[in-house]
C-alpha cells in the first residue's frame, strides 16, 4: 500500500504542464465562492473552484465567452482576455433572485438553466449546512416543492407531482439507483444516500425518461456526491471538515468526517459519517389517534405488552448507520478526466414502526416487524473524453456495479415461527453520453444504456422456542432484468432569447423469472417478458430578457413492469396477500407543463409552474384470482388474492408556486406552495383519489444574512384530507391516520415552525443548529405511519480544515 501512495504521489508531479489559476471571491465578504462554475457553451468546457474559490482556465485560453456562475449570486460574463486584464481574481455579486444557473440532471451534462424547459430544482450545500437534514430523505424536503411520507424513522419516501416510489428516478453521481424491486409502495432506499458527503442535489419534475429511462414518471433525483479537487499550486491541495451534531427529539448523536487531498494530476476524496437514533419522540398537542402507548418485549420465552412511562416516545422506531465513500480522480491532460468512487452503506435493523401500530383481537397484532440491515454499495467508473471530432465534443463512459441487500423478519404475537425474508440484487449499468455542436446553435446529445439486474430472494422460517430453522417462502422468484436503450436530444437555440429542445429514446426490455412452487400453487414456473417503449418530448424557453423565463414541455415517459411488479408475494393488508401476475406490459405517461418566472426590480421574484401529466395502463393491485381462487391462506389467515396489473388509468394535475422578496438590510422572505389532484381509476369504473397526489403543502420563510451570521424562521404546513376524500385504498388503515367524530379515518392539517441558525466563530469553526418544531406539535405527514417529530432541539459543530 506504501508502495501505491508513493507512486501517486510521483505521478502527481510528472508531466506538470502551464496552468492559470483565477481567484473568486464574494464582493460584500470578500470571502472565497466554492463551486463556482465557469463555462464555454459552444466548446463545452467547464472548470469549478475549490474551496479557496480556486480554478485552473488555463483551457479557456483565447475564448471570447466564459460565463461564470454559482447559486445565489449574479452571472458574470467575461473572456479570457477581460479576467487576465483583472488579474485573474474577480468578485461576485450576492443575488437571490437570480434566474439562472448550472444544472445537470437535464441531459446529463452541464448547462444553463436557460436552455433546458423542464422544471428544476437545485439544493445547494450551504442551505443543506444550515437546515441540518438528517437524511437525504430531510433534505429533499429543502426545496419545499418535494413531499416526504415515512413508514419508521428509518425511511423516507419522496413524493413528487402525485408520484412516488418507483414512479421515480434516484440517480446518484449520474448512476441510476433504481432497482428490479423497487415497489410500488412506500420505499426508504433514499437513506443510503449520506447527506454530508453531497455536493449538489438536483429534483427535475416531470417525465425524464429520455434520459434516464423506465421509471422517470414524477421525476429525477440527482444527487452529485463530492468531487476530487486538484492543486493548482506545487504543494498539495488539502482540505476537509469534521462535524458532530445533537438532536433532542431522537437522541441523534452524529460523526462525519472527510478530507480532500489534491496533487496536479490526482486527487483523493476519503468521507465517513456515522448516525445513532433513539426512538423518537412525537409532539405533545394533537390527535391522540397517533399515541400508541406500549411496545412488545419477549420475556422468559413469552410475549408481554409492556405499557410506556413516556407515551409520547414511537417504540420501536431507533436505528443507526454507518457511510463511507472513497473517490480517486486522475487527470493526465485537458482531454481525459477519470474519476473512480466506492461507496457504502449499512443501516442496523430498524422497526417497521407502522406495522407495530396494527392490532388483533384487542391487542397487538405482531411481536416483532423489523427490517434488517439495509446495505447498498456501489462502484463506479466515470471517464470523460474532450476532444472535437466529427462523431462528438465530449465522450463520457459511466461503468457501475451496485450491490443491494435488505430484509424484513416479522412475527405475530404469541406466535413462535419467525418469519425472514432476505433479498439480494446485483445492479450493473454502462452508460455511454455524447454531445456535440452542430454548428453555432444546435447542440446535439445521445447516448447508450445498457443495466442488468440479477435478483435472489431467500425464505426463513425459525422456530424460536427450539431454535430450529428452514426454508421458508420467499419473496421474489430469482430473475433477472434488463435494459436496453438509445436516446438522442436535439437543444436547437433559435435566437438569443429561445431555446428549443427535443429528444427520443427507444428502450427494450427483458425479465425472466423462475417461480418456487413449493409454497404457493402458481400456475406456472416460470415468466418470460420482452417489452419495448418508445418516448420522446419537445419543449421550448423564452427569455425576453434577463428578468422573464418562459417555458413549456411536452414529454412522454414509461415504466416496465420489474421483478416486484411482476413477482412479489406479500400482506398488503390485513386480510389480503399479493400474487405474481406473468401477464403485464409497460404503463405510460403523458406530460404538459408550462412555467413562468418574473424578477421584478431586483426586490421580488415570482415563479409559478402548472402541470397536467395522464397515466394509461397504469400499473396498480387490483382482486385476482389464483387458480380460480380468490382467496387462499396466507400466514395462518384466509386472504383475498390480488395482483398487480395494468387495471387503470390515473391523472394527476397542479400547480407549484415561488415567491421570494428582497427586504432591506440582509433579510429576506420566501414561501413555496404547491397544489396538486390526483384521481386513479378503481375497478368498477369510480375514480378515487390517487394514493401517491399529497395534499397542499408548502414552506414559508423569513432569513437573514450578515457576514458571519444566517438565521431562518420558516413554516411547514400541510392541507387537511377529509374522510371522504381519502384514497379509497388508505380507508380502512386506521392505525395511520386520525378519526373523525363518525370513526372515519381522516389526515389533519398541521403546521411546523421552525428555527435555524448557522455562525461562522473562526475561519476554522462553525456553530449552527436551532429548534423544530417550537410549538410541539404532533403531527403526521399524510399517509405516514409515523408522526414527526416533536420539539426538537439541534446542536451542530463543524471544523473545517
Amino acid at each position: 500500500m506504501k508502495k501505491i501512495f508513493i507512486l501517486w504521489l510521483v505521478l502527481g508531479f510528472v508531466g506538470s504542464s502551464f496552468a492559470q489559476t483565477i481567484i473568486i471571491k464574494e464582493q460584500d465578504t470578500n470571502e472565497p465562492i466554492e463551486l463556482v462554475t465557469l463555462t464555454n457553451a459552444k466548446s463545452g468546457l467547464y472548470a469549478t473552484t475549490n474551496a479557496k474559490g480556486e480554478a485552473d482556465i488555463s483551457m479557456f485560453k483565447g475564448l471570447e465567452k466564459i460565463e461564470i456562475r454559482s447559486l445565489g449570486y449574479k452571472t458574470l460574463l467575461k473572456s479570457y482576455t477581460e479576467l487576465e486584464k483583472e488579474g485573474f481574481a474577480i468578485t461576485l455579486k450576492v443575488s437571490n433572485l437570480s434566474l439562472d444557473e448550472v444544472i445537470i440532471s437535464g441531459s446529463r451534462w452541464r448547462q444553463n438553466s436557460d436552455d433546458v424547459p423542464s422544471k428544476i430544482v437545485a439544493i445547494s450545500a450551504k442551505e443543506v449546512a444550515l437546515q441540518n437534514p438528517q437524511t437525504a430523505a430531510d433534505l429533499l424536503k429543502i426545496s419545499g416543492k418535494v413531499f416526504v411520507q415515512k413508514s419508521q424513522q428509518g425511511g423516507g419516501s419522496p413524493m413528487i407531482r402525485g408520484f412516488a416510489t418507483s414512479r421515480l428516478l434516484y440517480s446518484v453521481d449520474g448512476v441510476r439507483m433504481n432497482t428490479a424491486i423497487f415497489r410500488s409502495g412506500n420505499l426508504q432506499n433514499v437513506i443510503n444516500i449520506d447527506p454530508f458527503a453531497i455536493e449538489g442535489t438536483e429534483v427535475l419534475f416531470g417525465p425524464g425518461s429520455v434520459i434516464y429511462g423506465s421509471d422517470a414518471i414524477g421525476g429525477v433525483m440527482s444527487f452529485q456526491t463530492l468531487t476530487p479537487q486538484f492543486s493548482h499550486t506545487d504543494k498539495p491541495y488539502i482540505k476537509g471538515k469534521a462535524n458532530v451534531r445533537f438532536s433532542s427529539a431522537n437522541k441523534e448523536k452524529t460523526a462525519h468526517f472527510d478530507v480532500n487531498l489534491g496533487f496536479k494530476k490526482w486527487a483523493f476524496v476519503t468521507s465517513i459519517s456515522s448516525w445513532d437514533y433513539d426512538h423518537l419522540r412525537q409532539g405533545s398537542h394533537g390527535p391522540d389517534d397517533y399515541i400508541k402507548d406500549y411496545y412488545v418485549q419477549r420475556q422468559n420465552s413469552t410475549d408481554v405488552v409492556i405499557s410506556q412511562e413516556d407515551k409520547l416516545l414511537q417504540i420501536p422506531s431507533a436505528y443507526s448507520q454507518i457511510n463511507m465513500m472513497q473517490k480517486i480522480r486522475f487527470q493526465p491532460n485537458e482531454n481525459w478526466d477519470f474519476q473512480y468512487g466506492f461507496h457504502f452503506s449499512e443501516t442496523s435493523s430498524y422497526g417497521r414502526y407502522d406495522r407495530h401500530t396494527r392490532v388483533r383481537t384487542g391487542t397487538a397484532r405482531y411481536a416483532e416487524w423489523d427490517y434488517g440491515p439495509q446495505i447498498w454499495m456501489m462502484n463506479n467508473l466515470n471517464v470523460n473524453y474532450s476532444v472535437t471530432n466529427s462523431v462528438f465534443d465530449q465522450m463520457s463512459l459511466r461503468l457501475a456495479h451496485q450491490w443491494f441487500e435488505e430484509s424484513r423478519i416479522d412475527r405475530s404475537l404469541n406466535n413462535n415461527e419467525r418469519n425472514a425474508q432476505n433479498e439480494e440484487v446485483g445492479a450493473y449499468s454502462a452508460n455511454l453520453d455524447f454531445k456535440k455542436a452542430m454548428g453555432a446553435k444546435n447542440t446535439l446529445f445521445y447516448g447508450f444504456e445498457y443495466v442488468y439486474d440479477d435478483v435472489n430472494s431467500e425464505g426463513e422460517l425459525t422456530d424460536i422456542s427450539t431454535g430450529i430453522a428452514e426454508v421458508g417462502p420467499a419473496r421474489y422468484p430469482k430473475s433477472s432484468w434488463q435494459s436496453m436503450a438509445v436516446y438522442v436530444t436535439d437543444e436547437f437555440k433559435v435566437s438569443e432569447d429561445f431555446t428549443l429542445s427535443a429528444g427520443a429514446r427507444f428502450n427494450h426490455i427483458i425479465l425472466d423469472a423462475a417461480f418456487d412452487t413449493t409454497f404457493y400453487p402458481f400456475p406456472f414456473t416460470e415468466a418470460n417478458l420482452k417489452n419495448s417503449a418508445l418516448t420522446g418530448s419537445v419543449g421550448g424557453v423564452y427569455r425576453p430578457d434577463d428578468s422573464w423565463v418562459i417555458s413549456a414541455n411536452l414529454g412522454t415517459a414509461f415504466r416496465a413492469p420489474n421483478v416486484d411488479d411482476l413477482g412479489k408475494v406479500f400482506d398488503s393488508e390485513p386480510g389480503s396477500v399479493v400474487v405474481p401476475n406473468p401477464d403485464l406490459k409497460p404503463e405510460y405517461a403523458y406530460n404538459a407543463d408550462l412555467g413562468i418566472a418574473k424578477v421584478f426590480g431586483d426586490v421580488l421574484k415570482i415563479d409559478v409552474t402548472g402541470y397536467y401529466t395522464h397515466l394509461k395502463d397504469a400499473l396498480v393491485r387490483r382482486d385476482f384470482k389464483l387458480n380460480g381462487l380468490d382467496s387462499i391462506m396466507y400466514q395462518g389467515e384466509l386472504s383475498q388474492v390480488q395482483a398487480i396489473q395494468n387495471a387503470a388509468i390515473a391523472k394527476v394535475y397542479g400547480v407549484q408556486i415561488g415567491a421570494e422578496v428582497k427586504l432591506p438590510k440582509g433579510f429576506g422572505f420566501s414561501t413555496d406552495v404547491n397544489i396538486q389532484t390526483g384521481e386513479e381509476e378503481l375497478d368498477n369504473g369510480t375514480t378515487s383519489p390517487s394514493r401517491h397526489a399529497s395534499p397542499f403543502f408548502g414552506t414559508s420563510r423569513i432569513n437573514y444574512k450578515a457576514n458571519k451570521l444566517q438565521m431562518e424562521l420558516n413554516l411547514e404546513y400541510q392541507g387537511k384530507v377529509d374522510a371522504e376524500d381519502l384514497p379509497e385504498g388508505e380507508k380502512d388503515k386506521t392505525e395511520f391516520y386520525a378519526l373523525d367524530v363518525n370513526g372515519d379515518a381522516y389526515a389533519p392539517s398541521w403546521y411546523t415552525l421552525n428555527f435555524k441558525a448557522l455562525y461562522k466563530l473562526t475561519d476554522t469553526f462553525d456553530v449552527s443548529g436551532g429548534i423544530e418544531n417550537l410549538t410541539d406539535q404532533r403531527y403526521r405527514p399524510y399517509s405516514s405511519g409515523i408522526s414527526g417529530a416533536g420539539r426538537n432541539f439541534i446542536i451542530s459543530l463543524t471544523a473545517h480544515f
